[in-house]
């Protein structure tokens, strides 16, 4: 039940989310987990919010195991350019060997990797501003 409506789309719900199928799924059991405060990016939630979230992934990733029984989930989120909703949410959905998804890096990662030194100290010079 989503605001006085029943919905199949919605799996779940509480006070600070709201979860719901994907409708274009990867797999069978796609979810999205949204916050109901508007949000547009990760570095923008509070910790009440972004801990109801994690909370939320937990619970439909157990439900997705026990109803689906995959090799695995995953547990991804897209920020800026890459937010197609234009407002955060989480995908949980489950994986199976050979299920077409994949994790393709791009041909100049290995500069980066050269980089480890001079990064790592970068950021951590950074995280002390913030």
């Amino acid at each position: 039940m989503a605001n006085g409506l029943v919905t199949s789309e919605i799996v779940y719900e509480n006070k600070f989310v709201t979860c719901i199928l994907d409708h274009i799924p990867l797999n069978e059991g796609h979810v999205l987990v949204l916050p109901k405060g508007h949000y547009s990016d990760l570095d923008q939630l509070d910790d009440i919010v972004a801990a109801e979230i994690i909370r939320s992934s937990i619970l439909m990733s157990k439900a997705i195991k026990s109803l689906y029984k995959p090799d695995g989930v995953t547990v991804i989120q897209n920020s800026g350019v890459f937010n197609d909703l234009g407002h955060y949410h989480m995908h949980v959905f489950p994986r199976y060997k050979l299920d077409g998804f994949g994790w393709i890096e791009p041909e100049h990662s290995g500069k980066a990797k050269n980089k480890l030194n001079e990064n790592g100290l970068a950021l951590i010079e950074m995280l002390e501003t913030i």
